[in-house]
C-alpha cells in the first residue's frame, strides 16, 4: 500500500503526494480492466509447434464453456470469482496445462512452491489486471484482423520472486537424487537465483517459449506499471485449499536446527605422547625394576645363606633327594604312568614299524594314494564373496536378500581417462563472464575419446560359438522400447555423436529432462536417462564441472544370478575388453581402467606369478633338509653318513600329508582357497621338519645299549621323544579344528585343513618315516652310500661324534644364555595395529588396476551406490506405511526417507552423500489427477502414456478432493504397476520404468507390493576405514529407521546394501574374531599340554604364556611393519600359534622329563638337546625360504607372508630358545619325583644309570 506519509520526502507538499495517488489510482481502474491477449493466433517462428497469443486490449472476457472454467479452477484457482472474467480463452489455459505439466511434476511435491510458481504464470496468462504488469512490446500480423503479440515485458515484485525461489529452492527430485531446481534452472542448482531461474524460464532461447518474456524485477512501480505482487505461501505454511506444509527433505526451514556431527574425540595423550605408548613404557620399566629387585635380592640372599635356590641338598643315602624328601603327590604319580604309558606305547609301535618297513611302507603308500585321490574333486575358490564372506554372516545374507528379489548389483567396466596435453581453453558468453575450461574438455581430445568409446562399444567376443557384443550384455533400462547400452559418458550429451559434438549450439543443463535449444537435441543419454556430471566427470572442486581434469567412462553390464551361460557370455566380453584397452595406444590420452572380472583375473595372475618365487623357496629348504639331517663323522664316510634320501623321504612324507588332507576335504566337497594352498605347506613343513629332525639328531646323538638290536634302539628312541612330537602335533590339530569355529571363510578353511595336514604328518612320521629311518640305519650300518644303497664299500671304522650344532648349544649357548647375569636381560615389546586390507595389495607391482585405483580415489566425487532395502511385509497401502517412509507432504518425520535425507547433511560422519530416489514420492507425483502421467484406455483400462495423443485416454483419477489424495487401498496397487512400466518423457518425466523398475518387488499378481529399495550413494571412500565407518553408519542408519517405521510385532526391518559391505563386514568384528581365534586356539593348547605333559599344569600355563608373549610381540612387529589385521594376517597369527607350538612344548617337555638338580641344570639340558633340534628343524629351515619371498612381484606376499613368516620365525626362536629356558630357569616346575623314581628304575644297573643323578 502507497502511503503518502511514508514517501513525504520525495513530494513538495501534501498536495502533490495525494495527486499521485490519485493517478495511480486511476492507472489501476484502467489497467484492471484491459488485457495484453486473447485467444491463440500464429505459429512461433522460434518453436514452430507452439503457438502466439493474439494481440488484445479489451476488458477480460468470461469463460466460455464448463471445460475452460474446471481449468481455471484446477489451474489458477485464485482468478475464479464472479463470472470468471480472464485474459484467456479455454484453448490457453489447455497450452497452460501442456506447458506446466513437467514442473508441476517435480515441483508440486511442496505446495506452497508449486503454488507461488503457477501464480506467476496464472497471472501472466490469464489475470483480469495483466495490463499492470505485463506490456506487450512487438506485434506481427497474422491476418487482417488479428496480430500476434511477440513480445512482452513482464513487471514481477522482486519480493514476489525471493518468496518464489525460498520456497522452491530445496524441492528434491527423487529420481534423479539432486534438486528439481537443477533440472528447471538451466544451471545447477547451487548456481540458481531468483532472478536467472525466472530468466531462464521466459528465454526465448531455451525452445519452450514461443515469444520473447523480458521479466523485470523491482518492488516499486516502474515505467508507470505495478510490478505483479501476489501472496506468497512459504514452504513452511499450509495453503487455504488445506494443503499441508512441505516436509524437511524439500523445506530445510522445516527442519529445525540442522543437525550437528557428534565432534570426534581427539587422540589420548599423556604429556603429548600417544597415551597408550606412554602407559605401556611406564609398566614396562615398572616391570624391570621390580624383576631387577627381585633376581638381585634372591642373588644376595643365596650368597649369604650359602644354599641353593633349592634348599640345602642333604647328604643322604637316598640316590636322589630334590626339593623334599617326600613321597611323590597323587598327580605326580599319575603324570609318570601316563608317561610311561606313552612311552611303552610309542617304544612298541616303533620297534614294529622299523621290524616291518615294506609293511608300514607300502600301507601308508596305499592310504595316502587313497586319500591323495581327492584332489581330482578339488575345487579352488577364486571369487571374492566366498573368500571372505560367511555365508551366514549379516552382509552375505542380505546380499543374498537383494540378489533373488531385485537381481544381482550390475557388473561395471570403467575406464577414467586424463590426458598430459595443455590444451585448455576459454569461452566466452553471451553474457556472464568468460569460463574456463580444462584440457580434458578439449573438443579435439572429446573426438578421440568419443572414438575409443565407439571402438569398445563395437567390440565383439566369442563365447561357446557365439558372437558377444556389448548390447547382448549392456544394462538397457528402457528396454525393450529403447535396447540402447546405458553409457555414463560426458559424451552422452552429445548423443555419443561426432557430429551432434561439433555443434556449437548447447542447452545449459547436462541434467534437464529435454534440450530446450534450437537444436532440440535431446539431454538424455541415447538409454533414455540422464547422465549426471559427477559420475562422468571427476578431478573438479564443488560443482565446477567445467574445471573437470578426468573424464570418467562407464559401462554398467547385466549381472545374473545362478546364469552361467550368461554370466560366461559377460566375463568372454569383459576379457576382449581388457585386452583391447591395455593394447590401446594414444599419447594424447592416459587410462586406468578395470573390469568386473579385474580383481578375481589379477589376483589369479598374482598367484601364477609367484608360482616361481614359493617354488625357489621351498627347492632351498627342500635342499638344506637334506644335507642337514646327515651327521658326517669324517670325510671319508661322507657318503655312507649322508642323509639325503632320507631327508627326500620326509619331505615327501610332509607334502604327502598336505595333499591327504586336501584330498579328504576335496571329497567332502570343501573348496580350497589360494590361502590354504599356499600357507598350509609352509606350516606342515615347519612342523615336519621339527619332528623329522628331532627322531633324527635323537638317533645320532644316542648310543646303542648291549644286547638291544636297532629295531629296540629305535623303539626306545620313539618312546622317549614321540611324546613330546604327539604332543606339539596334537596341540596345534585341536588348537586348528577349534579355530574352524571361525565365522570368517578364509580362516575356517584354513584351520580345517591345516588341523587335519599336521595331524596325517605326525602319523606319518611316527610309521613311514620311523620304518625308512631303520632302512637308512642299515644302510649306513652296512656301508653302503647313499642313494647308491646298491654299491657296498669297503668296511670302514664307524664311530659316532656329537654334530656341530649340537656342541655349539651343549657348550656354548646353553650355558651363557643361563648365566646368571644373562638370564635377566630378556625384553619384549607390544603397541597397536590398523585394522583393514588395502585392496591395491591384493594386486601385483605391475598390475594394471593399480593405477586404477589410485585415480578411483583421486579423480570421483561419487561412492558406491548403497541402496536402503525394506524387506517384505511393510503395508504401502495405508496411509500409515506410506507415511512411515515417504519424504514429501504429510509424510512423518522421521520416515526413512527423511533420515537418510537428514543423514545425507552430514556426509562426512555419515558417509552418505545423496537424498534417496524415492519410488513412492515419484510415484504420487506421477499419479496426481493434475498430471498428464497417469491415465488408461477408458475403453480397455490399459495404461496409456503421457505421450500418445487419444481421445479415449483419461485421467487415472479424478480432480476432486479426494482424487487429489494420495491413493490407498486396491486404487494404490491398480496405478503402481502402469507407474513401473512408464518410460520418462517430455510430457511426463517421472515415468518409473528406468529408474524403478527393479526397485520394488511386485507380489501376489501384482496385488500387494513386496521388497523395495530407496538408492542414495555413499561419499568418496578411500581407505579401508572409510568403507568400514560407512558400513557401521549406514547400519546404525537402518537399526533407526526399522524402529521407527515397523510395527511393535514386526517380522520385517530396513537394511543397507551395497557391493563392498560383504567384504568389510568382517572388520567391523575383526578384533573379536581375533580374539575369539588365538583365545580358543591357546586354550586348546593349554589343556593339552596339561594331559600330554602329565598334568603338569604349571608347565601347560609356561607353554601357553610364551605362546602369548609370541603373539603379543607379532601384533608389535605388525604395527612397527605396518602389518594391517585381516583376514590373511589373522590366519597367519593362527598358523603362528601353531608354529610356535614347536618353538615350546619341545623345550619345556624335555626340561620337565629332566632329572637334573637344579632348574637352571635342567633348562640347560633341555636347551642343549632340543634347542639344537628346534634351531635346525625350523629356524634354519624356514629362515632361507623366508629370504626368497622378498623378491615376490606380489605386494601381500611381499607384507602378509614375507615380513610375518620372518617375524614368525624369528620371535618364535628367541622366545623358545632365549626367553623360555631363562623363564624355565627361574620359574619352572618341581622336578616330578615319581619319573624320577621311575627313571632310575628303568636304568638301574645300564651305564646311564648314573645320568640320572
Amino acid at each position: 500500500m502507497w502511503r503518502c506519509d511514508e514517501h513525504h520526502s520525495k513530494y513538495t507538499n501534501l498536495n502533490d503526494c495525494l495527486n499521485h495517488l490519485n493517478t495511480i489510482q486511476k492507472q489501476k481502474v484502467v489497467h484492471g480492466q484491459h488485457c495484453i491477449w486473447y485467444g491463440e493466433c500464429g505459429n512461433s517462428t522460434k518453436v514452430p509447434e507452439k503457438k502466439l497469443n493474439c494481440n488484445y486490449t479489451g476488458p477480460p472476457i468470461p469463460l466460455p464453456d464448463q471445460e475452460g472454467q474446471d481449468l481455471l479452477q484446477e489451474l489458477c484457482p485464485g482468478l475464479v470469482y464472479g463470472d470468471n472474467k480472464v485474459c484467456c480463452d479455454t484453448q490457453q489455459l489447455k497450452t497452460l496445462k501442456n506447458n506446466i505439466q513437467i514442473p508441476l511434476q517435480y515441483l508440486s511435491r511442496c505446495p506452497a512452491c508449486f503454488f507461488n510458481f503457477m501464480t506467476l504464470f496464472c497471472e501472466l496468462t490469464c489475470s483480469p489486471r495483466q495490463s499492470d504488469f505485463v506490456n506487450s512490446t512487438q506485434f506481427s500480423a497474422f491476418n487482417k484482423s488479428k496480430t500476434n503479440v511477440d513480445e512482452v515485458t513482464y513487471y514481477i515484485s522482486q519480493t514476489f520472486a525471493n518468496a518464489m525461489y525460498n520456497a522452491c529452492s530445496d524441492v528434491q527430485a527423487p529420481s534423479t537424487n539432486v534438486k528439481a531446481l537443477s533440472l528447471l534452472c538451466g544451471r545447477d542448482a547451487s548456481q540458481c537465483t531468483p532472478n536467472n531461474w525466472i530468466k531462464y524460464m521466459f528465454d526465448i532461447n531455451n525452445g519452450q517459449v514461443p515469444f520473447a518474456i523480458d521479466p523485470i524485477f523491482s518492488d516499486v512501480p516502474t515505467a508507470g506499471m505495478t510490478p505483479m505482487s501476489n501472496v506468497t505461501f512459504n514452504c513452511t505454511q499450509s495453503l487455504d485449499d488445506g494443503s499441508g506444509p512441505c516436509s524437511c527433505q524439500d523445506c530445510s526451514e522445516a527442519c529445525g536446527p540442522t543437525p550437528v556431527a557428534p565432534s570426534v574425540l581427539p587422540p589420548w595423550t599423556i604429556l603429548g605422547l600417544d597415551a597408550m605408548t606412554v602407559i605401556m613404557w611406564c609398566s614396562y620399566i615398572a616391570f624391570l625394576i621390580i624383576f631387577f629387585g627381585v633376581v638381585l635380592g634372591a642373588w644376595c640372599y643365596r650368597k649369604r645363606m650359602v644354599t641353593s635356590e633349592y634348599g640345602p641338598i642333604l647328604d643322604s643315602n637316598r640316590p636322589h633327594s630334590i626339593n623334599s624328601d617326600g613321597d611323590a603327590t597323587c598327580c605326580e604319580t599319575l603324570g609318570e604312568r601316563f608317561e610311561n604309558c606313552l612311552r611303552v606305547l610309542f617304544s612298541s609301535w616303533g620297534s614294529l614299524c622299523v621290524q616291518h618297513p615294506l609293511t608300514v611302507i607300502l600301507t601308508s603308500v596305499v592310504l595316502v594314494s587313497i586319500c591323495s585321490a581327492g584332489l581330482t574333486y578339488m575345487r579352488i575358490t577364486t571369487n571374492p564373496v566366498e573368500l571372505w564372506s560367511s555365508p551366514s554372516s549379516r552382509a552375505r545374507q542380505e546380499k543374498d536378500y537383494f540378489d533373488q528379489h531385485f537381481g544381482p548389483f550390475f557388473r561395471t567396466e570403467q575406464l577414467i581417462i586424463t590426458t598430459p596435453v595443455n590444451a585448455s581453453f576459454v569461452f566466452s558468453p553471451t553474457s556472464g563472464p568468460d569460463i574456463h575450461f580444462s584440457s580434458i574438455l578439449n573438443i579435439t581430445l572429446l573426438h578421440q575419446v568419443l572414438d575409443l568409446q565407439t571402438a569398445i562399444t563395437n567390440l565383439t567376443a566369442e563365447y561357446k560359438g557365439e558372437t558377444v557384443t556389448l548390447k547382448d550384455i549392456c544394462l538397457s533400462p528402457l528396454a525393450p522400447y529403447n535396447d540402447n547400452c546405458t553409457i555414463l559418458s560426458v559424451l552422452n550429451y552429445y548423443q555419443n555423436s561426432h557430429e551432434v559434438l561439433d555443434r556449437e549450439i548447447a542447452d545449459d543443463s547436462p541434467t534437464a529432462l529435454d534440450d530446450t535449444s534450437p537444436l532440440h537435441e535431446a539431454c538424455m543419454g541415447t538409454f533414455g536417462g540422464p547422465v549426471f556430471p559427477w559420475l562422468a566427470l571427476g578431478g573438479y572442486e564443488g560443482t565446477a564441472y567445467n574445471n573437470a581434469t578426468a573424464l570418467v567412462i562407464t559401462f554398467p553390464v547385466n549381472n545374473y544370478l545362478n546364469d552361467t551361460d550368461k554370466i560366461g557370455k559377460a566375463l568372454a566380453w569383459e576379457k576382449v575388453f581388457i585386452d583391447f584397452v591395455k593394447n590401446y595406444d594414444n599419447p594424447n590420452l592416459t587410462i586406468s581402467f578395470s573390469a568386473e572380472r579385474s580383481i578375481e583375473d589379477e589376483i589369479n595372475r598374482e598367484s601364477n606369478s609367484d608360482v616361481t618365487t614359493i617354488v625357489i623357496s621351498y627347492v632351498i629348504m627342500f635342499v638344506y633338509i637334506s644335507l642337514a639331517l646327515g651327521h658326517i663323522n669324517s670325510f671319508w664316510t661322507v657318503l655312507v653318513d649322508s642323509k639325503i634320501s632320507l631327508g627326500i623321504a620326509g619331505i615327501l612324507i610332509v607334502l604327502s600329508s598336505v595333499a591327504c588332507s586336501l584330498g579328504i576335504f576335496s571329497y567332502i566337497g570343501i573348496p580350497l582357497t589360494l590361502i590354504v594352498i599356499e600357507v598350509i605347506p609352509f606350516l606342515v613343513l615347519a612342523v615336519g621338519v621339527d619332528n623329522i629332525f628331532i627322531i633324527v639328531q635323537t638317533y645320532q646323538r644316542d648310543e646303542r645299549m648291549p644286547e638291544e638290536e636297532l629295531h629296540q634302539q629305535i623303539g626306545r628312541i620313539l618312546g622317549e621323544v614321540a611324546p613330546s612330537m604327539f604332543l606339539s602335533s596334537f596341540s596345534e590339530t585341536v588348537a586348528f579344528f577349534l579355530g574352524a569355529l571361525s565365522s570368517m571363510p578364509a580362516v575356517r578353511t584354513f584351520s580345517l585343513f591345516a588341523g587335519l595336514a599336521v595331524f596325517i604328518d605326525f602319523l606319518l612320521q611316527i610309521s613311514c618315516f620311523v620304518s625308512l629311518l631303520g632302512l637308512d640305519i642299515k644302510r649306513q650300518e652296512a656301508n653302503r652310500p647313499d642313494i647308491l644303497c646298491c654299491v657296498k664299500l669297503s668296511e670302514g671304522q664307524q664311530g659316532k661324534s656329537e654334530g656341530c650344532l649340537f656342541c655349539f648349544f651343549k657348550k656354548i649357548y646353553a650355558p651363557f644364555i643361563l648365566k646368571d647375569w644373562v638370564r635377566p636381560l630378556v625384553v619384549t615389546v607390544v603397541n597397536k595395529v590398523e585394522i583393514g586390507l588395502d585392496q591395491r595389495l591384493a594386486m601385483p607391482d605391475d598390475s594394471y588396476v593399480l593405477d586404477y585405483f589410485g585415480n578411483l580415489s583421486e579423480y570421483l566425487h561419487t561412492g558406491a551406490p548403497v541402496y536402503f532395502v525394506v524387506e517384505d511385509g511393510h503395508d504401502y497401502k495405508t496411509s500409515e506405511g506410506q507415511n512411515a517412509v515417504c519424504g514429501g507432504v504429510g509424510c512423518n518425520s522421521n520416515s526413512l526417507v527423511q533420515q537418510i535425507y537428514t543423514a545425507s547433511l552430514l556426509n562426512n560422519f555419515t558417509k552418505i552423500n545423496n537424498v534417496p530416489s524415492s519410488w513412492l514420492d515419484d510415484y504420487f507425483d506421477w499419479v496426481k489427477p493434475q498430471s498428464s502421467c497417469c491415465r488408461y484406455y477408458n475403453t480397455t483400462g490399459a495404461f496409456c502414456n503421457a505421450s500418445v495423443v487419444d481421445k479415449t485416454c483419461v485421467h487415472c483419477r479424478p480432480m476432486t478432493t479426494s482424487g487429489k489424495q494420495r491413493p490407498n487401498g486396491t486404487e494404490f496397487m491398480r496405478f503402481l504397476p502402469m507407474f513401473l512400466s512408464d518410460n520418462p518423457n517430455i510430457k511426463c518425466g517421472k515415468g518409473g520404468h528406468a529408474a524403478y523398475s527393479t526397485a520394488v518387488d511386485l507380489i501376489e499378481n501384482n496385488t500387494d507390493v513386496g521388497a523395495t529399495y530407496f538408492m542414495s550413494y555413499h561419499s568418496i571412500l578411500k581407505t579401508s576405514s572409510d568403507f568400514i565407518d560407512a558400513l557401521k553408519m549406514a547400519r546404525e542408519l537402518t537399526d533407526n529407521i526399522t524402529q521407527a517405521i515397523g510395527p511393535q510385532d514386526k517380522t520385517y526391518s530396513v537394511f543397507p546394501y551395497s557391493v563392498f559391505y560383504v567384504f568389510y563386514e568382517q572388520y567391523l568384528t575383526i578384533i573379536y574374531d581375533t580374539a575369539f581365534n588365538l583365545g580358543v586356539s591357546l586354550a586348546a593348547i593349554f589343556v593339552v599340554s596339561t594331559v600330554l605333559l602329565g598334568f603338569e599344569l604349571w608347565s601347560a600355563v609356561l607353554v601357553s604364556f610364551t605362546i602369548a608373549m609370541i603373539l603379543v610381540n607379532m601384533f608389535g612387529v605388525m604395527w612397527l611393519w605396518n602389518i594391517s589385521l585381516n583376514a590373511v594376517s589373522l590366519v597367519n597369527l593362527v598358523m603362528c600359534c601353531g608354529i610356535s607350538v614347536e618353538f615350546c612344548s619341545h623345550i619345556v617337555r624335555a626340561f620337565s622329563v629332566s632329572t637334573r638338580s637344579s632348574r637352571v641344570d635342567r633348562a640347560e639340558e633341555a636347551l642343549a638337546h632340543m634347542g639344537s633340534s628346534v634351531f635346525s628343524g625350523i629356524t634354519l629351515t624356514k629362515f632361507g625360504g623366508i629370504l626368497i619371498l622378498a623378491l615376490s612381484k606380489s605386494q601381500i606376499f611381499q607384507i602378509f607372508y614375507f615380513r610375518m613368516y620372518l617375524s614368525i620365525v624369528l620371535l618364535g626362536a628367541a622366545h623358545g630358545l632365549i626367553f623360555l629356558p631363562v623363564l624355565l630357569s627361574y620359574a619352572g616346575p618341581s622336578v616330578n619325583k615319581a619319573k624320577i623314581m621311575a627313571a632310575r628304575n628303568r636304568f638301574v644297573g645300564t651305564e646311564r644309570e648314573q645320568l640320572i643323578y
